[in-house]
């Protein structure tokens, strides 16, 4: 059990939005339910949710500590688009999430690379990632990049760092753009209220850069080719809803209802380009377009 000592320094506003604002990594809902499990107290009370903040109050939030997920091998078939004995690439399906987290701690991307690897991928990403050199959202397919020792995960990295490695993402966005190309430099941050989303904002942020390219043109939809030049969490999804063009079927950062029978976001990872750790040899790799993507183009053809 920890216990955070945190002084008000507003005045006004309820405290579960006050905590999440506060505490770095805690939502909105988990503050919330700390309120209700009287983990919250002012003076030795428990408080509220709908208690509203005076500046120099004073409250006491004891948190548990968190169980440490640790992966386990799991037999679970995969698409393996490339594999050698330093790295391996997936064509991760829709829906799967990528390595072990409170709510999904089994039937990950990372159990079933235990279940075929054995032991053979690298440490550097502790227990709950091993082998785990990037992320995709689990609603996002697509091409994936595993490592399976240390030095092939840290010259992968490298390459993360220095934008050596390419990774393209097709996506299908509401509305219709009229530009064919363009670039959304614009710095990328955790919402002020909903911290399970991110935002473009100044404030605590990184600095996020999506350049897009128009594939074709629909009613109403356009499919975009976007590629990566940082590696924010829902860079994309956040980017372009921050132009006005939102990817069809997000229902985090779009409308609130599916499209078109997409109630998860239409976003594929297409392409992956990068030095072997190794051989030094340049390496390219194409994951097709998936059926729902397929189906949508084909209705969104219909439509126009």
């Amino acid at each position: 059990m920890t216990t955070i000592t945190l002084e008000c320094n507003s005045s006004g506003e309820r405290l579960d939005v006050f905590l999440a604002s506060s505490i770095p990594d805690l939502s909105r809902s988990a503050t919330q339910k700390l309120i209700d499990l009287h983990s919250v107290t002012l003076n030795g009370k428990p408080l509220s949710k709908s208690h509203k903040t005076s500046i120099g109050e004073i409250y006491f939030i004891e948190l548990n500590e968190p169980e440490q997920a640790v992966a386990i091998p799991q037999e679970i078939a995969l698409n393996i688009v490339y594999e050698d004995s330093d790295v391996i690439v997936v064509n991760k399906p829709r829906g799967m999430v990528v390595h072990p987290a409170p709510g999904h701690i089994d039937g990950t991307l990372v159990n079933a690379l235990l279940g075929h690897c054995g032991d053979s991928l690298s440490g550097v990403g502790g227990v709950k990632r091993p082998g785990i050199v990037h992320r995709i959202d689990k609603d996002t397919s697509g091409l994936i990049i595993a490592a399976k020792n240390d030095r092939a995960h840290l010259s992968l990295a490298a390459q993360l760092s220095d934008r050596s490695l390419t990774r393209e993402y097709d996506a299908v966005v509401r509305g219709v753009l009229k530009t064919q190309s363009g670039t959304v430099d614009a710095p990328i941050g955790r919402h002020p209220v909903d911290r399970k989303r991110q935002t473009v904002t100044q404030l605590h942020s990184r600095n996020a850069v999506t350049h897009f390219e128009v594939i074709a043109r629909y009613s109403g939809f356009t499919h975009v080719r976007c590629q990566l030049e940082t590696g924010r969490t829902h860079q994309i999804r956040v980017h372009m809803a921050h132009i006005g063009h939102p990817v069809l079927g997000d229902m985090v950062y779009g409308k609130k209802k599916p499209e078109l029978g997409m109630s998860s976001q239409c976003l594929h990872a297409s392409l992956l380009r990068f030095v072997h750790p190794l051989t030094g040899e340049n390496i390219e790799l194409q994951a097709d377009l998936p059926n729902y993507f397929v189906q949508v183009l084909t209705k969104l053809e219909k439509m126009t």
